[in-house]
């Protein structure tokens, strides 16, 4: 029995995933996959089945909590934006090695354009990278479909599988066709000991076994239902009768359904959606064109293989030659454009229509903690103001420019640290709660045990406020954390960041900028999305 829904892409993997069997989902929130744990969360079906799914501190501690479900017998689901692939890789490599007892998929959402994101990135260079089987759904239905035969592929290879979705298809919607749920699996830890230890004998061994699993794994993407040659069924005398001169092209992922929507019915198109790549459907298709585009959302992944594969006299083209945009997504004009296909008219942007940034929400906790440092600030012509990821990180923009860098989780501590080793005075770092979670605590050890001159605002709004309001993992133990780390009690403050409380705010301020040390100062008032929805269920209920 079956029924339809209508889904984002993000939902319809977390249907897929619980359909699967899931006994435990692993993240750490980040647009765009956040709303992937969400709906777990909030689902009848893992609540009775008793899913794991509460927030992980960072990406490393989901991958690696994951890794123990699947080494305990069960299936396990773990998810992230692209930039969380960088903070897990050595848990999701080492992954490859080890390899897997219960079914484990990693999910890696990537943001192409960069809506809210520090960098363009493409996570299928990570599933090459650990030698292992990657999907990429080119559509909801795809991305329901897949997730049970990822969670069967994984443990018939006993190897983690890696499913990459872009934003586009995580954040759009469509009608789902969707079936019964399968039973979770038993509890039935692995016994094989020594391929879960990773000394350097073991390690040889493991490594061996997936060096020789490669011929397997790419055998069955290229018989993988997901990967499909779309030829016209007359061909011309000169073998390539298709399209604009010739041409072939290979879609991979949802940009199957930009080439759908932009080239001719007859068109030879191989569409791809399970890797390794499938070197015998690319020559096929090479065989039968006088040039290949290739379209894919994301950087040159498959475009820099097909080369390779098909040697430098044969012409591909695609975002290295400039044919597609080397940056930012792809779309159906810039893929019909490609293909020499005039697209539909367009209505120009309205050039009366003003450009609004971004801005801190009214009655933000952070607005006053800017207002406080920039008055203080005014004082030390020098300082450097080292920011971190989250929505604080607006403060780099008007009205307060209080931020002057902002490169990944957890930097700020660390880069303040660095510059005041180098002698910068003042140096200060602006880091969020769930950010100083996920990856400032190490970067304060650090600047404890130097001793290094440099303040920290730990600005603490009480939840994840970039990404919708989810729990933070050190909710209420921050000052205990700064103060096990080392922190001394007298350099720890604790303000509550109001317009009232600027002036005490910036007396602390002055006093811990002079000190030769470490110091820690944390601004803790609720975030107003969340206080505002934490009153709206309390009329509700009333």
């Amino acid at each position: 029995m079956s029924d339809k829904r209508l889904l984002l892409g993000d939902e319809a993997v977390a249907l897929g995933a619980l359909h699967a069997g899931l006994s435990g989902v692993y993240a750490y929130p980040g647009t765009p996959s956040t709303e992937i744990t969400e709906y777990i969360q909030q689902s009848p079906l893992a609540r009775s089945r008793g899913v794991r799914s509460r927030w992980c501190t960072n990406e490393k501690t989901a991958m690696e909590a994951a890794l123990g479900m699947s080494y305990a017998g069960k299936r396990a689901l773990v998810c992230m934006k692209h930039v969380g692939m960088n903070v897990c890789a050595d848990a999701f490599v080492n992954a490859a090695v080890t390899g897997v007892k219960g079914g484990l998929v990693v999910l890696a959402a990537d943001d192409p354009s960069m809506h809210s994101s520090q960098n363009e990135q493409d996570s299928r260079f990570y599933g090459k990278f650990a030698m292992i089987p990657v999907f990429e759904p080119s559509g909801q239905q795809e991305a329901y479909r897949m997730m049970a035969e990822a969670f069967a592929l994984s443990e018939s290879l006993r190897l983690p599988v890696l499913m990459r979705l872009v934003t586009r298809l995580a954040h759009s919607r469509a009608a789902v066709e969707v079936g019964e749920a399968l039973p979770q699996q038993p509890l039935s830890p692995d016994d094989e000991r020594t391929r879960w230890v990773l000394l350097p004998g073991n390690a040889r061994r493991q490594y061996a076994s997936l060096v020789e699993k490669q011929p397997e794994i790419a055998a069955l993407a290229e018989d993988s239902r997901f990967n499909r040659l779309e030829m016209p069924d007359q061909v011309g005398h000169d073998g390539c009768r298709v399209g604009q001169a010739g041409v072939g092209v290979i879609a991979c992922g949802i940009a199957y359904n930009y080439v759908r929507e932009s080239a001719p019915a007859d068109l030879p198109l191989l569409k791809l959606s399970h890797y390794p790549l499938s070197a015998r459907q690319v020559r096929e298709l090479a065989a039968a064109c006088s040039r290949i585009l290739v379209a894919e959302d994301g950087q040159p992944f498959v475009e820099e293989q097909v080369r390779a594969l098909l040697g430098a006299d044969y012409p591909v083209c695609g975002r290295l030659t400039g044919d597609l945009p080397r940056t930012g997504e792809l779309t159906p004009d810039c893929v019909a454009a490609a293909l020499g296909v005039a697209s539909a008219a367009t209505f120009p942007p309205a050039h009366n229509l003003a450009v609004r940034p971004p801005q801190l929400c009214q009655g933000c906790g952070h607005r006053d903690v800017y207002a406080a440092l920039n008055r203080v600030l005014e004082e030390f012509p020098g300082a450097r103001v080292f920011g971190d990821i989250g929505c604080y990180t607006l403060g780099a923009l008007p009205p307060f420019r209080a931020i002057d860098t902002c490169v990944d989780m957890g930097a700020s501590i660390t880069m303040a640290k660095g510059a005041a080793d180098a002698g910068l005075r003042p140096a200060i770092a602006v880091i969020g709660d769930s950010t100083f979670t996920h990856s400032g605590m190490t970067g304060l050890l650090d600047a404890v045990n130097d001793g290094s001159a440099i303040t920290v605002i730990i600005s603490d709004n009480l939840t994840t406020g970039m990404t919708g309001g989810q729990d933070s993992a050190g909710t209420h133990k921050y000052e205990a954390i700064c103060l096990a780390l080392g922190v001394e009690r007298e350099h720890l403050h604790k303000v509550i960041p109001l317009p009232g409380n600027i002036p005490e705010i910036t007396r602390i301020l002055r006093e811990e900028i002079a000190y030769e040390g470490v110091s820690v100062i944390i601004p803790q008032r609720e975030c107003m999305q969340t206080l505002a929805r934490r009153n709206r269920q309390k009329k509700g209920k009333a």
